[in-house]
């Protein structure tokens, strides 16, 4: 089940809010004592994350299943997206799994109940194992902004307490608010520097067509440069898959891009997805100041729209 995108929190007492874990959405399965970690896109991320499959393996069921979010946190409980890409950061950072639903267990399809009862299970199911439960949050709509603004965290989901599951669906019961500006986009082509990758270009799908965003340059180390270099040099094509490219007269490394820089790039199939943060967009429709914070391979390329 997913939510929605929205600018405001609904208020009311048939609403529940709780932090958006910047992090890999993911199924947790145990049956008996094989545990399994899937992506939404049905990857098999068991043996990446060796310390959620032993917390799973003692859950207090038989057989379970969880919804919730795999978050790399540091020394103060702060999650950062970038870590979760790296295998070498997670010796430096808490990989954990947050439960926030409860959706089988011994047998038992509980998507048709109430949120409020699946969640009224998961304590007694998740306790002492290691897995952590996401804990809804209290107060107001603005307290609860306040306070999640206050210790830097990425949004807000809000979920209606009376919400059955909805699997693939974003049937409004559940609405995320963003309190950063960053969203997934697809890679589209990139232009290669020293070190690997210099800037990538990026967009999002409208209808079957691909749309430019924009060219993201920042929030690189030298390692990142040649990793998602590795990444995209499989996907190599000949003409680029952006439909509005080029879309500038000015030569200078700008929002756009004109006919004679074209010429610089090298364009991809566009299947691979990254996470952006940028500031705004602007007038023309592209990002401004924007920031390459990891790729995600728990989404698919299909599903990327503009969000705001």
């Amino acid at each position: 089940m997913m939510a929605k995108l929205t600018d405001k929190l609904p208020e009311g007492k048939q609403w529940t809010y709780e932090v958006k874990w910047d992090g890999y959405r993911a199924l947790l399965l145990k049956s008996g004592e094989r545990v399994r970690l899937l992506s939404r896109k049905e990857n098999d991320l068991t043996a990446t994350y060796p310390t959620i499959e032993a917390a799973g393996s003692k859950l207090r069921a038989q057989t379970v299943m969880l919804d919730g979010e795999i978050v790399a946190l540091d020394s103060k409980g702060r999650p950062s997206f970038q870590a979760l890409q790296h295998r070498s950061a997670h010796r430096t950072y808490a990989i954990v799994f947050y439960a926030f639903d409860l959706l089988h267990v011994n047998g038992e399809d509980l998507t048709q109940l109430p949120l409020t009862e699946r969640r009224n299970r998961l304590p007694s199911i998740v306790k002492g194992s290691g897995i952590l439960l996401s804990e809804p949050l209290p107060g107001t709509p603005h307290q609860v902004i306040e306070a999640v603004s206050r210790v830097g965290l990425e949004g807000v989901v809000a979920k209606r307490t009376d919400s059955r599951y909805q699997s693939g669906e974003r049937s409004g019961a559940w609405v995320k608010l963003k309190l950063d500006k960053q969203q997934e986009f697809v890679i589209g082509g990139y232009r290669s520097g020293p070190n690997g990758v210099d800037a990538l270009l990026v967009g999002y799908h409208e209808g079957k067509q691909l749309r430019f965003a924009g060219k993201v340059r920042a929030g690189f180390t030298p390692h990142l440069r040649r990793e998602v270099f590795e990444a995209l040099k499989p996907l190599q094509i000949a003409t680029c898959p952006f439909v509005d490219l080029p879309n500038s007269k000015t030569s200078h490394w700008g929002g756009g891009v004109t006919a004679e820089q074209m010429t610089e790039m090298t364009w991809v199939k566009p299947t691979l997805v990254a996470q952006i943060r940028f500031v705004e967009w602007t007038n023309d429709g592209h990002l401004r100041h924007a920031a390459f914070l990891g790729l995600r391979s728990d989404k698919r390329a299909s599903e990327v729209r503009r969000e705001a």
